[in-house]
């Protein structure tokens, strides 16, 4: 019979519950500011519930009532330089931050109105909400207070407030950043990735749980064997507490032991909140009304609710006069907004955001780069595509230390599996992060870090077809920061990847991701096609305030080009194309290694074409000045790229391309691109499911009859 050993868990997971010493060491101030915290959240949630019934509240109302206790305890343990972010249901985290922030402990200040009244404006879409009204009710930020934005994304806010723990770390504070989640959240990818990312870099960070029972109508037990959630710690050796989250004081205390771990760097740690949502997920009415909970279960939790816990431990005098001076306010905030209608009531018109504001803020303007200097100082000589990768990274390592690469394997292999990061871990130890498999988690982190303003980080991906297992991080996360949150907070990341047609590694590492990219505003996207351009192109990328794609190509690593010797620093403006051969009888648009491709293909067909290297693809720095003059020159416009036609970028450029440049045009918009299908491992098939320089001939010369010159 084989010999079995019990293996204990590398972490503690405790229960902690207060006892009667605990509530008697609370001073009377301390009882009545928690007390008013829930109390002013209680309040503004009914609020926006009677608004939302009337029809007043634009989209989802999610009410945080039953919550507040959690909340209110979480964020009494924090101090002002720790941040927090939340869930989609996070109304009350959000408050909690902002109350205390502003000071507001027991009486409804100037301050504490203006917190009231920019959220709820930000709730019912109003222009003098937090964010414009852009955010509504799931995406509250206000940085100042430490509130990094609620998210509508379930889970999607995990690896971003990882993100402003790596960057507290690395800045040398002592600051703690606490993420709540829900239970539904604990068993989605992003956030177990991110609770092994940080406990493997010990990040300042609290994993808090809002264990509500239900993720909308399905149970906890329905989704997990293990339903004591804060057992999730023990898989990544993260200290962990389970407390009743409709106590505060027990929050508290439990919130207090996991930040003093995390600032004495041995974090993270887990807060796992047993509470209840009083209403449906959605909306003022209760869960039984749908039929997924019971009456007796709803009137059971109630009688825990946790402002009545402590009502009993306050003045009932105190506690009625504050609550009506909530009210009050609450009332008097509704009235500002709102102006009778018939029998109803309306949104003052007023209040509204201007419609022609709507694509503001999706990106900066670039002023950042203003002062760049564009140009070249030095000598050009021949170099590897490679070696100037590593060298313009090591340059902008070595003068700017906001600088932060982080991928999987670069800080081995001598520079990654291409030598991209050749010398950079011993030359910058601990900046160059290998991290573990886990794209959601390390991308979301960038974002989070990038978005703190405290740090610029380069993200690798390892092959482009890895964005789609952390989507949720660069197209509903980082490309829509801006925009969401109008302009209060940037992006200022870089993403690496690699197109990798042509290396036999099949359809999962070989697609060229431009054109999804391309489909996501807030994304800038640079292709460097010639070591010169990379070192010019690199240091826009990471001098600019947006996230920006920088795609490099797998057949031009060991190609040799023109390259700078010494002159690292200048910078190619994002939005300027180059002509790579001049010529009168067709233009083609191109990129990467197809520009070589395409210089050659003229050549050996015989056709005089102005061949364009975009050099940058995004739709809002697309070089449409060099197009058309070139068009308006040649009559005719080819546009070539080497990927499969489904992710294809060239579909949207020629429709554009068709629309602008209309009356220069000679023939329709041409297009060379590869397969419908993506290559697969097969020589023979891969080489047929992409376009080639035989491809860019044919091309031409079909303009050409199409036009009566051949």
């Amino acid at each position: 019979m084989p010999r079995t050993t019990p293996l204990a868990p590398a972490a503690p997971c405790l229960r902690l519950a207060t006892t009667e010493e605990d509530w008697a060491a609370l001073t009377p101030a301390e009882l009545r500011a928690m007390w008013w915290s829930m109390q002013a959240i209680r309040s503004f949630e009914e609020a926006v519930l009677r608004l939302a019934s009337e029809a007043l509240v634009h989209g989802p109302a999610h009410s945080s009532i039953g919550q507040e206790g959690g909340a209110t305890g979480a964020i009494l343990a924090l101090k002002p330089g720790d941040q927090i972010n939340g869930s989609h249901r996070g109304h009350h985290q959000f408050l909690a931050k902002a109350l205390r922030h502003v000071g507001a402990a027991d009486a409804v200040t100037p301050e504490a109105r203006g917190v009231l009244r920019g959220a709820l404006a930000e709730i019912m879409g109003l222009a003098p909400g937090y964010s414009g009204g852009r955010g509504g009710s799931m995406h509250l930020r206000w940085a100042e207070a430490g509130a990094l934005g609620t998210n509508a994304i379930v889970g999607g806010g995990v690896p971003l407030a990882a993100g402003a723990a790596a960057a507290m770390k690395f800045a040398g504070t002592d600051n703690v950043a606490v993420t709540f989640l829900g239970d539904g959240a604990t068993n989605i990818g992003a956030a177990p990735e991110t609770m092994n990312l940080a406990a493997a870099w010990n990040l300042p960070i609290v994993f808090f749980i809002e264990n509500n029972l239900y993720a909308v109508s399905t149970t906890v037990a329905e989704s997990t064997r293990e339903t004591r959630l804060a057992a999730r710690g023990m898989g990544f050796a993260i200290p962990s507490w389970q407390v009743d989250g409709m106590d505060p004081l027990a929050v508290k205390l439990a919130m207090e032991q996991a930040v003093a771990l995390c600032r004495a760097g041995q974090g993270p740690a887990i807060v796992e909140a047993e509470c209840y949502r009083f209403f449906h997920q959605n909306g003022p009415l209760p869960g039984s009304a749908f039929g997924y909970r019971t009456k007796e279960e709803e009137a059971a939790w109630r009688a825990r609710d946790p402002i009545a816990l402590l009502e009993k431990r306050i003045p009932r005098e105190e506690a009625a006069a504050m609550r009506a001076e909530i009210e009050a306010a609450m009332a008097a905030i509704v009235e500002e907004f709102t102006e009778p209608a018939g029998n109803a009531r309306r949104i003052r018109p007023a209040l509204w955001p201007n419609p022609a504001s709507k694509d503001q803020h999706i990106r900066g303007d670039l002023s950042e780069l203003a002062g760049a200097r564009t140009e070249f100082r030095g000598r050009i000589v021949q170099r590897k595509f490679i070696e100037v990768v590593a060298d313009v990274m090591h340059r902008r390592m070595a003068t700017d230390p906001r600088i932060v690469v982080m991928g999987e394997d670069i800080h081995r292999l001598r520079g990654g599996t291409n030598g991209a990061t050749r010398g950079l871990a011993e030359a910058f130890p601990g900046r160059i992060l290998g991290t573990p498999i886990s794209e959601a988690a390390f991308m979301g982190l960038a974002g989070g870090m990038a978005m703190d303003g405290r740090f610029r980080p380069v993200v690798e991906f390892m092959y482009p077809d890895f964005l789609w297992v952390a989507a949720d991080q660069v197209f509903n996360q980082a490309a829509k920061a801006r925009h969401m949150f109008a302009g209060t907070a940037k992006a200022p990341l870089v993403l690496r990847t690699k197109v990798a047609i042509g290396t036999g590694y099949g359809s999962q590492h070989s697609m060229d991701p431009a054109g999804i990219f391309a489909t996501a505003p807030g994304w800038r996207i640079v292709a460097p096609a010639t070591p010169y351009d990379y070192v010019g192109l690199m240091n826009a990328a990471l001098a600019c305030d947006d996230p920006v794609l920088v795609l490099e190509h797998v057949a031009l690593y060991q190609s040799e080009g023109e390259a700078p010797e010494d002159d690292l620093d200048y910078v190619i403006p994002i939005g300027r194309a180059r002509i790579a051969r001049r010529g009168a009888a067709v233009t083609v648009a191109t990129y990467l290694n197809m520009v070589a491709q395409s210089v050659a293909a003229a050549e050996a067909a015989g056709v005089d074409a102005e061949v364009i290297d975009l050099r940058t693809l995004d739709r809002a720095s697309l070089d449409w000045t060099t197009v058309e003059a070139s068009v308006r020159r040649t009559g005719a416009l080819i546009v070539v790229e080497e990927g499969a036609a489904g992710p294809s970028w060239g579909g949207w450029f020629a429709d554009a391309a068709q629309r602008r440049l209309f009356d220069w045009l000679d023939a329709p918009v041409a297009r060379v691109t590869g397969g419908e299908a993506s290559p697969t491992i097969s020589k023979v098939l891969e080489h047929a499911a992409r376009a080639t320089q035989a491809d860019v001939e044919a091309a031409l010369l079909a303009m050409e009859r199409e036009r009566g010159r051949r």
